[in-house]
C-alpha cells in the first residue's frame, strides 16, 4: 500500500509574529517564513496588541506568497490549511485565521484548527517522533503547564501557573533591573554570569503541578527597591542568577515529580522559555541521571512559528479535526 505525502500549510499569528509554513507528514519542514515586529514593540517595552494586528495585516499576504515560493510548491499540492485559532492576541489571532478561512474557500481545502499550546508541544516532532505516554513541559510568555499525553492529540492538564507566566515574570524582572525588551534572554545571559547571592523564595514549594511566579517576581521588586532605599548597589548579574535558580529549581521538581508519579520516561519541553540555557542544562542532568529521554526543540522552534503549527496541523487533520468557516478566534482557550 502506497502511503501518500501531506502537505499542511500552517499560519501562525497569535503575537507580534506573522508566520507561514507548509510541513510534510507532520516531521518535515518544507519551508518556513517568519516576520518579526520584535524591533517595532522594543520602542514600547512589550507588545502593543492595535500595533500587532496592524501589522499581521500589512504582512500576511506577502509571508504567505514567500513562503509558498519557499517550498517550490502549489495551493494545489496543499492538502490542509492550518492556523492558530486561540489563545492568544485576539486581532492577531484574526488576521491569521481570516487568511487561512479564505485560503480554505478559494482553493476548496479542509481548514484546520490548532491550539496555540499544542503547536508549540508538536514542535518537538519536528526534532524526533513523539513517544509515548510523555510529560509536556510547556514554557512561554503567556504558558507554564505540565501536561501528560497517553498518545497524539490526547492531552491532560496536570497542573500551571495561577498567576504570572515564566515568561511574563523573565521580563518583568528585565524591565526592574534595566534590561531592554525582550529582557528574558537577557536573564538568562545575566544569570550566567553571576552569583546566588540575593536571598528570594521558592515559589509554591508543594506537592502540586501548579506554579506561582507573581511573589518571585514582587519578591524581586521590593528586594531592588530596598536596597536602592538603603542606597545600596544592586548586581544585576547577582539578581539574575537567583532569579533564574529559583525558577529553574521549582520548574525541574515539579516535573521530575510528574514523571515520576505518572511513571514517564519520556519528557518534551516546548515554548520560548525552552530555550532557556539554565532550564535545558538543569533538564538534561536531571533526566541522564533519572533515565529520562528528553527532547527540546531547536531555538528557531521554541519561539513562535508556523512550522510547529503545520506539524501539530497534520495530526489533527489525520484525526479529522478540521472546522467550518465559522470558525472564531479565542483569546483564552484549554487545550484539550
Amino acid at each position: 500500500m502506497i502511503i501518500l505525502d501531506k502537505y499542511i500549510l500552517a499560519i501562525e499569528s497569535s503575537c507580534d509574529e506573522t508566520s507561514v509554513s507548509i510541513i510534510k507528514n507532520g516531521t518535515v519542514e518544507i519551508s518556513t517564513v517568519v516576520l518579526s515586529q520584535m524591533d517595532t514593540h522594543a520602542n514600547y517595552g512589550g507588545v502593543v496588541p492595535e500595533i500587532a494586528s496592524r501589522m499581521h495585516i500589512e504582512n500576511v499576504t506577502l509571508v504567505i506568497e514567500n513562503a509558498l515560493e519557499k517550498s517550490g510548491l502549489t495551493m494545489d499540492d496543499i492538502d490542509g490549511i492550518a492556523v492558530t485559532y486561540g489563545p492568544g492576541l485576539i486581532g492577531s489571532l484574526l488576521v491569521g485565521l481570516m487568511a487561512a478561512k479564505t485560503l480554505a474557500f478559494v482553493y476548496n481545502k479542509p481548514l484546520i484548527p490548532v491550539h496555540h499550546i499544542a503547536g508549540h508541544i508538536y514542535a518537538n516532532n519536528l526534532v524526533k517522533p513523539l513517544t509515548f505516554p510523555l510529560i509536556a513541559l510547556v514554557v512561554s510568555g503567556g504558558h507554564t503547564e505540565l501536561i501528560y499525553m497517553k498518545e497524539d492529540y490526547s492531552f491532560k492538564r496536570l497542573g500551571g501557573t495561577l498567576d504570572d507566566a515564566v515568561g511574563e515574570a523573565y521580563d518583568k524582572v528585565a524591565r526592574v533591573i534595566n534590561l531592554p525588551y525582550p529582557g528574558g534572554p537577557l536573564v538568562d545571559k545575566l544569570a550566567h554570569e553571576g552569583e546566588d547571592t540575593y536571598n528570594l523564595p521558592l515559589p509554591l514549594d508543594d506537592d502540586s503541578y501548579d506554579f506561582s511566579f507573581s511573589g518571585l517576581k514582587s519578591a524581586v521588586i521590593n528586594l531592588v527597591h530596598n536596597e536602592h532605599q538603603k542606597g545600596n548597589e544592586i548586581i544585576p548579574q547577582n539578581v539574575a542568577t537567583s532569579f533564574q535558580n529559583r525558577v529553574v529549581e521549582i520548574l525541574t521538581k515539579k516535573t521530575m515529580k510528574a514523571l515520576k508519579d505518572y511513571d514517564v520516561s519520556n519528557l518534551i519541553v516546548a515554548g520560548g522559555v525552552a530555550a532557556n540555557k539554565g532550564l535545558r542544562e538543569r533538564l538534561s542532568k536531571e533526566c541522564l541521571e533519572a533515565g529520562v529521554d528528553l527532547t527540546i526543540p531547536e531555538i528557531k522552534y521554541c519561539t513562535d512559528n508556523a512550522a510547529m503549527i503545520g506539524a501539530a496541523g497534520y495530526y489533527a487533520y489525520k484525526l479529522g479535526r478540521t472546522a467550518g468557516l465559522d470558525l472564531n478566534a479565542k483569546a483564552n482557550d484549554e487545550l484539550k
